[in-house]
């Protein structure tokens, strides 16, 4: 049961915005490998988002130069993951890298089949389908996730019939997953202040959390290590993330809550509020 201080269950995520390195590279890898639609680039911004649709789900902000993602990783960004609509999308989209001989990671989550990327600038990407909500299992409130070998072969199977022609229409920003300096104290934030659930917090050094008991819509882990720093101003990163709400007075519950807990919030001119994390990760958070 959802409690009265959690996001509604038809909370979901908006668009996500990185800072890049170069913007035709940039644009040139989510379009020609992630498959993503050029909706919109003017000076050192780019808009892009699914096939056949007007969201955009990536925002790219060009700073000439920005540092690469170390293989470690930072505090921030672990990945961005791409929500394809079903089994077959997916199937299609591996063979897809299989032709063009893109190094790719893979695991079965039991709940979803994911494949791992890493974008130009060493930024993660997952793209992935998840499986039907009654095939998942849980541990009393928690819903059961591992990292399993994929059925790569099932999936190629699965994804036969057409060739892969873009993201599909009805892919979405299914979550975010973020590199934290404290597990703890990222739960507080993301659950006391911004609302989220938590889902699972058995995966070692990870917590999940969501909006409606989807398995999550944000994943917070530990394994940059206990050295790792946030982003600098000039490294290639994630700028912020988007939560939407139903409605407005949703919005005024996460305000209600960041004051309660002296956590900052911007009012932005679109309507929506903006908070960072306790390592500087903006989230922002509009109505529907």
């Amino acid at each position: 049961m959802t409690r009265p201080e959690e996001l509604p269950a038809t909370t979901s995520l908006g668009a996500v915005e990185l800072q890049v390195a170069d913007l035709d590279r940039s644009v040139r890898w989510y379009r020609d490998v992630l498959g993503a639609r050029l909706l919109h680039r003017e000076g050192a911004g780019a808009l892009l988002g699914a096939m056949a649709s007007d969201e955009p789900l990536l925002r790219l902000h060009e700073h000439p130069g920005a540092v690469p993602m170390p293989s470690r990783g930072r505090l921030g960004l672990f990945h961005v993951a791409w929500l394809l609509p079903d089994r077959a999308s997916l199937g299609r989209f591996l063979a897809h890298l299989t032709e063009r001989r893109v190094p790719v990671g893979s695991a079965d989550h039991l709940v979803s089949e994911a494949l791992y990327l890493q974008d130009p600038d060493g930024l993660g990407v997952e793209v992935y389908a998840d499986r039907p909500r009654e095939r998942w299992s849980y541990d009393g409130a928690s819903v059961q996730m591992a990292s399993l070998p994929i059925d790569a072969p099932g999936l190629l199977l699965e994804g036969r019939r057409a060739r892969f022609d873009g993201l599909p229409t009805d892919t979405c920003i299914g979550h975010v997953h973020l590199h934290v300096g404290d597990l703890d104290e990222s739960t507080r934030f993301y659950r006391d202040v911004v609302g989220l659930g938590v889902t699972n917090t058995a995966y070692p050094g990870a917590v999940f959390l969501a909006a409606g008991g989807y398995h999550h819509h944000l994943g917070t882990n530990t394994w940059a290590g206990r050295t790792a720093v946030p982003p600098g101003e000039g490294d290639a990163r994630l700028l912020q993330w988007e939560l939407v709400v139903p409605l407005a007075r949703d919005l005024e519950a996460v305000a209600a809550r960041a004051a309660a807990h002296a956590v900052s919030v911007v009012r932005t001119t679109d309507g929506a509020l903006t908070l960072d994390d306790p390592w500087g990760t903006t989230v922002h958070v509009r109505p529907a």
